[in-house]
């Protein structure tokens, strides 16, 4: 499926508005992105957070933590086996990338115990998806917005106790995103005909959940006109640079020729 056709997302959408020119090095001329640990972290501890409530939250907080190690591990060394210069690897502050991947390593498996004991204490009501009777974790979702396709997956959606679903994305990270969760809740109309009208995130860094976000004071129309914008920028093959201080942890810098290297 050509990069013009495909069914859109809320990453896809976002990187296009901020630098359309990464989304046609990255997406059309497949410049093999920089490894970045903190992308591995993220994964890891979504894939273990996942394991822990799919046991009903029976696993050990050793067992969950063994799967992030598992995971993390996992893809770093197959990163490293294709790019093992770590200078080369992308990290944030003041640490090399060989020193961002052990600190996030640590930093991974602190917040996997943590996770585990703050779902432990305070038991977040999974909603359950009713077509499967499965708990509501890694939704999958395939709607239209803005007469696009828009595909995605949704970490976590919660019950209200009154009728209500919250969604809920889980962050390692400190960037957050009102749009994602605002296209999560129309999803959910759409998909499962159930309302949401609050979503949060839960913060891996400090452990606890952010404000709740009213997802409903943004329409649809709203929603989906971002859509509209980037699909027809795409097709008609607009992407302009956008060069800045992010072009530092931009993954396909190294095939930009906007991009010079801070100093």
């Amino acid at each position: 499926m050509s990069v013009e056709s495909q069914p859109r997302s809320v990453s896809q959408t976002e990187q296009y508005e901020k630098c359309a020119w990464r989304w046609y090095l990255q997406r059309v001329e497949r410049v093999r992105p920089r490894p970045a640990a903190w992308s591995f972290h993220g994964t890891a501890f979504h894939s273990a957070a996942e394991a822990w409530e799919r046991s009903s939250r029976t696993l050990g907080a050793d067992e969950v933590t063994e799967l992030f190690h598992d995971q993390y591990t996992g893809m770093v060394d197959e990163a490293l086996a294709e790019e093992p210069d770590t200078d080369r690897w992308l990290a944030a502050g003041r640490y090399t990338g060989g020193e961002d991947i052990e600190r996030r390593y640590v930093l991974g498996m602190e917040q996997t115990a943590a996770y585990v004991e703050w779902s432990k204490a305070n038991k977040p009501a999974l909603w359950t998806e009713p077509n499967e009777g499965v708990p509501a974790l890694e939704l999958s979702f395939m709607v239209e917005l803005g007469g696009i396709k828009v595909r995605g997956f949704i970490d976590q959606a919660l019950t209200e106790g009154d009728g209500r679903v919250r969604v809920r994305d889980l962050k390692t990270g400190t960037m957050k995103s009102k749009f994602q969760l605002q296209t999560y809740a129309v999803a959910m109309r759409q998909q499962w005909g159930v309302e949401v009208e609050r979503a949060d995130w839960y913060l891996a860094r400090d452990g606890r959940l952010s404000r709740p976000v009213k997802v409903a004071e943004v329409s649809e129309d709203e929603i989906g006109q971002r859509f509209a914008d980037m699909d027809a920028g795409v097709k008609r093959g607009h992407f302009p640079a956008n060069p800045g201080f992010d072009c530092n942890f931009c993954d396909v810098s190294h095939g930009c020729i906007f991009f010079s290297p801070r100093t």
